[in-house]
Order: structure tokens, then sequence, then C-alpha cells
């Protein structure tokens, strides 16, 4: 039987982070992160947002307008190109997270739900933008309430805002969830700059892209949008009932091949309505899916990052 779960369950995926469960599924998940992260990036990352520094980074082509104080004179004289050399920041860096936990996010029909690769994908923002006095603060909305959690730095609080996050109650079935309104909150009153990570489904109205666009002209904003297959395509499984979880309406249908073509290009045009908001707004896109390794995800969407810093191609 062990063998079984094993082989249904790879290595990569979410620990499960409710009930009884709880307690080992934090600390295995701290574990995969840092063990992971770590090795997988081999600590050659600038973390998640690039600054102004002391510490000499990587040479790139000049580019016009680059400050010429940083010209790098070694590298340019070997390849003939002027290079600027890159800094790696060293400022402080306050993090902000907008998490929804509406009940959108309380379904998962692969390794997890939704709302764990929200507690996974936190983790790794905080281990990403953790030490040298960085802070980190949280909104978390389910759709009845919404908590902030103040920026402070630490892994002490680190570890406390992930348990408030893996902890927080699942909203009653009927109450929609109000990204938007999350958004409002973080925007208000406002902050010196930094770096903001918007965390949800995305899934219904896109209200959110005002309050997005407003906050992405004053932080760096990076969207990590979570998905489940079954937001994607219906399968081949005859009579299904369908429920919507905010609303508490169902429907039973037929999973015939119309509706199931149909279903998908919905899915699939709103998803690209999505990312074309995310992409006016500013906002670096990041999917993650049950159905996939989350760190390995991770792990390209930072590489491709560091890329586009040092003049590469993503």
């Amino acid at each position: 039987m062990a063998k079984k779960e094993q082989r249904e369950r790879p290595g990569w995926a979410p620990p499960v982070l409710r009930g009884d469960r709880l307690e080992a599924g934090l600390r295995t998940l701290e574990l995969d992160v840092r063990r992971r992260l770590d090795g997988l990036l081999q600590g050659n990352h600038l973390g998640l947002v690039p600054g102004p520094g002391s510490e000499p980074g990587e040479a790139r082509i000049y580019q016009p307008g680059d400050d010429v104080r940083r010209m790098d004179w070694a590298v340019t004289a070997r390849t003939t190109t002027p290079h600027i050399r890159e800094t790696v920041a060293d400022r402080e860096l306050e993090t902000w997270l907008v998490a929804d936990l509406s009940a959108s996010l309380d379904f998962g029909t692969a390794l997890c739900e939704k709302r764990d690769l929200v507690v996974c994908a936190t983790a790794a923002v905080a281990h990403l933008t953790g030490g040298g006095g960085n802070r980190i603060g949280a909104l978390v909305s389910n759709g009845e309430r919404t908590d902030r959690i103040p920026a402070r730095g630490g892994l002490a609080h680190a570890r406390g805002l992930i348990r408030r996050l893996a902890e927080t109650p699942r909203a009653p079935e009927g109450v929609r969830g109000d990204l938007a309104d999350a958004l409002e909150q973080l925007r208000r009153p406002p902050r010196r700059r930094g770096l903001a990570v918007v965390m949800s489904d995305f899934l219904g109205p896109t209200d959110w892209q005002r309050p997005l666009r407003a906050l992405g002209g004053h932080h760096e904003l990076i969207a990590i949008e979570v998905l489940d297959p079954r937001d994607i395509d219906l399968p081949d499984v005859g009579t299904v009932v369908l429920a919507d979880p905010e609303t508490g309406k169902q429907r039973e249908v037929h999973a015939s091949a119309l509706l199931r073509k149909e279903f998908g290009a919905a899915a699939h045009a709103h998803r690209q309505e999505v990312a074309a908001a995310l992409r006016r707004a500013g906002a670096a896109h990041l999917v993650l899916r049950t159905d996939q390794d989350w760190i390995a995800d991770m792990v390209r969407f930072v590489v491709a990052r560091k890329r586009r810093w040092s003049g590469g191609v993503a």
C-alpha cells in the first residue's frame, strides 16, 4: 500500500497542509524549498528583484541609457564590444503578498488543492527574498474577511506568516472572493517602492485590473496564477455536476464532446484575457499547476528573470 501511494504521489508534490498533518507538512515544505530551490539554482541568482548595489555581478552588453560609470573595461577590451558590470542589490527590500484564498481555491483534482500551492509559493517567495534586513508582509483574503500581516524580517516571522496562510479558515459556501478589494487595501496607505506578489486563480470577473495596474505603477509586480487541470478542460466522464463554490450554484450537465470543446475554448479565452491584463499591469506572470512540479516551475521563472536583467534571452 505504501509503495502504491508513493507511485501515485511524486516526490515533488506539495505536502498535505491541513488537519493533523499540518505540522509535518510545514516542516516538509520548508525542507523542500531550501533543498530544491538552492540546489537547482545553485545559489547563482539575484532573488526576485534587481537593483543597484555594491557587490559586483555579471557583465552584459552596454545598452543606450546605461550608466557609463559601470563600464567594465576589461571585458570590453577582450570582446571589443562595450560591456557594463551589473551589481547585486544590497538594499533592504519590502515584499508584500496578496493571497487570494477564496472558495474557488479550495479545489484540486490532481496532487493538491490550489490553496496549497498558494502556501507553497509563499514559502518560496519568503525564501528568495529573505535575509539582509528584508521584510515580508501579507494580505490574506478568503472573501469573508481580509487579514493583514505586518511586514517584518527574520525567519521566525516568515514561518509564522506561512502558518497563518495555511491555517486561514475556508469561507462559507456562497461567499465570493474580492481580489480587487484586497489590492486596493495594499495600495492604501501608499508604501515605499518594493515587491508586490499577487497569488490567485484569477477566475471570474476581471475587475481587479485597475487596482493591479495602479499597484504595478509603484512596485515591482509578480502575479502567480494557480490552476487545476479542471479549470482548463472537462474530462469525458458522462454526466457530471458542476458547482460554483463562490455562489453555491450547481448544474448537472452531460460532458458531451461539444460541451467539452466549448468549455475548453471559454477557459482558454479567459486565460488569454488574464495574461493580457497582467502584461498591461507590468506584472511578471508565473503559472503554477496542481499537476506539475511547482518548484521546477518556480526555478525556471527565476532563471528567466535573471537572464532578462543581465541582457540575455529568456
